[in-house]
């Protein structure tokens, strides 16, 4: 019974436009997109660059950005909050505790899953594509472009995947953002502050919306995945 009074006054939260958690709704997807927006040409670049470039380090390089994709957030959050620190490399920029600290983690967070999905994606196109851009004369840029609109729905996959990964991170964003209401108290945080507070209402109403923001990415990747076949 109490699973279900709790579910209701989450419904009531997410109904009635609750100030607070539509804030906290409003910081993780600000963070989130703004990483996306860095990491995404960023990751798919190195990805395609892998994929079709021959040079010294390439094979360890191509391993770690595989082993990465493993790698625990909380380390990645440890790491940049060792560099951020008053005593770190770069403390004096005051970044520590910021929605820019998050954005950065969240950045270094999806970049493994972008460059090794697009990297697998490049590698597992028709070979054709190339060679035909090539045949015809076009640039270099221009035959980067053909082989990406060729691969676009495996990029699609690697984008949503890296979506996936950093909205719902807690590590890194706990560790570098301080959790601090109205500034960097996202999804995940408060999911975990409030449920260890035992309000299991605004834990259980953002984790409703962590579910639909999945969701409507997922099911819009299908549709034009779909519309591109008909």
């Amino acid at each position: 019974m109490e699973l279900l009074d709790a579910t209701q006054a989450a419904l009531h939260l997410l109904l009635s436009g609750d100030a607070d958690l539509w804030r906290i709704v409003g910081v993780s997807l600000s963070v989130t997109l703004r990483a996306m927006l860095i990491a995404m040409p960023l990751g798919i670049s190195v990805g395609y660059l892998l994929a079709s470039a021959r040079f010294p380090g390439r094979r360890p390089l191509i391993v770690v950005t595989q082993g990465l994709l493993a790698s625990p957030t909380v380390v990645v959050g440890l790491i940049l909050y060792l560099l951020l620190s008053r005593q770190g490399v770069f403390g004096q920029l005051h970044l520590l505790f910021t929605q820019t600290a998050m954005v950065i983690g969240q950045v270094l967070i999806a970049l493994p899953a972008l460059i090794a999905f697009s990297l697998s994606a490049i590698q597992g196109a028709d070979p054709r594509a190339r060679e035909t851009a090539v045949a015809l004369g076009a640039s270099v840029p221009r035959i980067a472009w053909t082989m990406l609109v060729e691969v676009r729905f495996a990029l699609m996959v690697a984008v949503c995947n890296a979506f996936g990964r950093v909205i719902s991170e807690i590590g890194c964003s706990l560790m570098v953002g301080g959790n601090i209401a109205g500034v960097t108290r996202n999804m995940p945080t408060a999911i975990a502050l409030e449920t260890s507070k035992g309000d299991f209402a605004q834990g259980i109403a953002l984790g409703i919306v962590l579910l639909v923001v999945a969701l409507s990415i997922n099911s819009a990747f299908a549709f034009f995945q779909g519309e591109s076949r008909r």
